[in-house]
């Protein structure tokens, strides 16, 4: 079941006030009313709320921000390529027997240990370390973005199944008044046909709209659920928990001109620093590629001690040398691979184009996407105008048709269709308020700007 609950404006200082008394009431009288008054609160959400607890519950962001730390991980792995490697190796050989050469004497003894330590430091790799670790950097930030891309998500989808509700709610409100009013009506209906004063038609009339009104209000119903479950779906609470939504009691009109929405959404939607950042990746991976087309070049050190013994001494007169140092530069180039390094570097050239047709593409798409939000809104907010002094009127002409119904002036043809006008009116409008604010927060998530400081700062 939803319970809409209106909150009329206050000031900070009394909401402040207010949210005290109640924690102190609390604390001092652990009353079943106030467990149960706490368990309301449980399922008491406002807008701000919703959005907070879907951002923290959310798998899907969590998996993002793993991914996050991820890159993290890969780009200090990355930086570590730019320092020198050292290696220890400890080794035994066991002979079948000592080796002699009869000049010289034991050239290789039964029992050979050794122990080597080295160090390997890259001096020149064609840019390919440089550029990998750039490429870390631009994907750490790249993560970082879809991230951001994905919280924005969230936020439009839990606004959008929040408002939804609300608007379901409402409509099967609306929905039941109708099958209350025209129930009170097949009464009169009834009363008057008992006593002669209208034909049998007229009940039967009334009957069949009441039917017609009941089947309504079950769609309602199973519409308003829908969204109750999506939404908590959208919190990750229990599919039927019950909640409480606070309702809005205006629509905050929008002041500002398609082109501006466009200026907004080409400076702020993060898409497009996402698109932005895989041409930069492409473009390093590119140079990534012509590093064959340069020489490595390496420093390598290495100290070694070989021995009869366990710890890599003794065999005196053995070994013609038995530890040392050396370090050595090493430049090696592969001059000729059959044109794998050409065409390794002409794969990436043709990813660098299709980043920068896709970034294009990405324009254009965001631009239709802030339009025909844009328009959607628009749309919404004159039908608000429209139908909001259309109700007074509906509901006026109900009543005066009851009226005239109980004094057999009016017919109960008019009565129904007094009805039928007075509830199509009121789910025009309220459908009208409701697409508006789905509407105004997709165009700024359009914009790049659904983040609830910004949503508050332009609207």
């Amino acid at each position: 079941m939803v319970i809409l609950k209106a909150i009329p404006t206050q000031g900070k200082i009394g909401i402040f006030l207010t949210a005290s008394f109640v924690l102190i009431f609390s604390l001092g009288f652990h009353s079943p009313q106030s467990a149960l008054c706490q368990q309301g609160a449980d399922h008491y959400y406002s807008l701000e709320r919703a959005v907070q607890s879907a951002l923290s519950a959310n798998l899907g962001l969590k998996s993002a921000q793993e991914e996050t730390l991820a890159a993290i991980a890969r780009k200090n792995a990355r930086r570590t390529e730019f320092f020198p490697t050292f290696n220890l190796a400890y080794q035994y050989v066991r002979n079948d027997d000592k080796q002699r050469a009869e000049e010289i004497g034991v050239i290789a003894p039964k029992n050979e240990y050794s122990f080597m330590g080295g160090f390997s430091q890259p001096l020149f790799t064609g840019f390919s370390i440089l550029n990998r670790y750039k490429i870390s950097e631009l994907s750490l930030q790249a993560s970082r973005t879809g991230e951001e891309i994905y919280r924005q998500d969230i936020i439009f989808r839990t606004m959008e199944a929040y408002y939804n509700l609300l608007k379901t709610t409402k409509l099967e409100e609306i929905a039941r008044e109708t099958v209350t009013e025209i129930d009170a009506q097949k009464i009169v209906a009834e009363n008057f046909y008992e006593v002669g004063m209208t034909p049998l038609n007229d009940l039967l009339q009334v009957q069949v709209e009441l039917a017609n009104a009941q089947q309504a209000l079950v769609v309602s119903q199973n519409e308003m659920e829908s969204a109750e479950a999506f939404l908590n779906t959208v919190l990750r609470r229990p599919i039927n928990a019950p909640i409480t939504l606070e309702e809005i009691q205006d629509y905050e009109k929008f002041e500002y001109d398609i082109e501006y929405c466009f200026s907004q959404a080409e400076k702020y939607r993060q898409e497009i620093n996402l698109a932005d950042l895989e041409l930069q990746i492409a473009e390093k991976e590119f140079e990534v590629a012509k590093k064959d087309f340069f020489p490595t070049v390496s420093l390598d050190g290495r100290y070694f001690q070989q021995g009869t013994e366990w710890d890599a001494k003794g065999g005196l007169g053995v070994f013609g040398r038995s530890s040392g140092w050396d370090i050595t530069a090493v430049a090696t180039w592969n001059i000729f691979e059959w044109g794998r390094t050409y065409f390794g570097a002409e794969e990436q050239i043709h990813r660098v184009s299709q980043a920068r047709l896709q970034r294009t593409q990405l324009l254009d798409d965001i631009r239709l996407q802030v339009k025909q939000a844009y328009l959607k809104m628009r749309e919404s907010e004159k039908n608000i105008k429209t139908v909001e002094l259309a109700i007074e009127q509906a509901k006026e002409n109900f009543r005066i048709y009851t009226e005239q119904y109980k004094e057999q002036i009016a017919t109960q043809t008019d009565v129904l269709i007094a009805n039928v006008l007075l509830s199509r009116t009121k789910t025009i409008y309220f459908s009208a308020l409701y697409d508006y604010e789905i509407a105004k927060a997709s165009l700024f998530r359009a914009m790049g700007r659904i983040d609830s400081t910004d949503y508050a700062t332009i609207q």
